[in-house]
């Protein structure tokens, strides 16, 4: 059962653990093992919202060298019967079912609708939604086809792996992790998830908070009377996360003991 003083629900997202590089993508773990340590007393719940690894394909009988402290941690809060909730991201949209067989938490890709205590939470990683943005879109069809992960899955694990880290460690996120200088911008009119937040809560005027990732930027709007977008950052170079006491959902800076 659990302790009564756990009533807090935590959300993060975009770890992208494995780049740029082997070195720097450990200080990154550690310091989300070290964030997971320190809510853990107080979590009723924690959801990780996608872009957990920067590259991710799971064979039938392998999966990706390394995250031994991560997944060891939260295999650790599961089995003290705190749900850890996961989405699939577009960098890890090739996770399967490893995750909740091994180390116990819940797989999600669509989006979600949960209540917490009387407020409603519309959640997903955020890639895809809104209009526009067409050329990923397609792409995003081309990476969820079960014919093309079919095909990929024949490639030898070594060669798979090895493709896709190359790729993942050219990749625009790489070159922040790099640079430590994060130049994601965001038109508040022109985003894509502040006017798909806008329309949606339109549609359903139950909802008081959307929250997504994937645009690495932290940010806290209300998109109408009574909704409020976030979007969660990064663990890439912000280290932001939000918390929710019941009442009041509020985004934050985690800062490690060991800096």
């Amino acid at each position: 059962m659990l302790n009564q003083e756990r009533q807090n629900i935590y959300f993060a997202s975009d770890f992208h653990l494995g780049v740029p590089d082997k070195e720097k993508s450990l200080v990154r773990e550690k310091m989300l093992v070290e964030w997971l340590t320190e809510i853990e007393p107080k979590a009723k719940e924690i959801f990780l919202m996608g872009d957990l690894f920067d590259f991710w394909f799971e064979y039938k009988t392998v999966i990706p060298k390394g995250y031994v402290r991560l997944l060891g941690k939260i295999a650790e809060i599961t089995d003290k019967g705190i749900p850890v909730h996961v989405f699939r991201g577009n960098h890890d949209v090739w996770a399967f079912d490893y995750l909740e067989k091994e180390v116990g938490v819940k797989l999600y890709r669509d989006a979600v609708l949960r209540r917490f205590g009387d407020k409603l939470f519309f959640l997903a990683h955020g890639d895809g939604l809104g209009p526009g943005d067409t050329g990923y879109k397609l792409l995003k069809k081309v990476f969820e086809n079960r014919f093309n992960q079919f095909l990929f899955n024949w490639l030898h694990p070594d060669l798979g792996t090895r493709m896709g880290l190359y790729f993942s460690r050219k990749s625009r996120i790489a070159n922040i992790v790099k640079e430590q200088k994060n130049d994601f911008k965001i038109e508040l009119e022109k985003e894509m998830l502040f006017l798909y937040s806008k329309r949606k809560a339109a549609q359903n005027i139950d909802i008081d908070h959307f929250i997504f990732g994937h645009r690495h930027i932290p940010l806290q709007v209300p998109v109408s009377e009574k909704a409020t977008m976030t979007i969660l950052g990064d663990w890439v170079t912000n280290f932001t996360y939000a918390e929710f006491d019941g009442q009041k959902l509020d985004l934050k800076v985690f800062k490690s003991k060991n800096d």
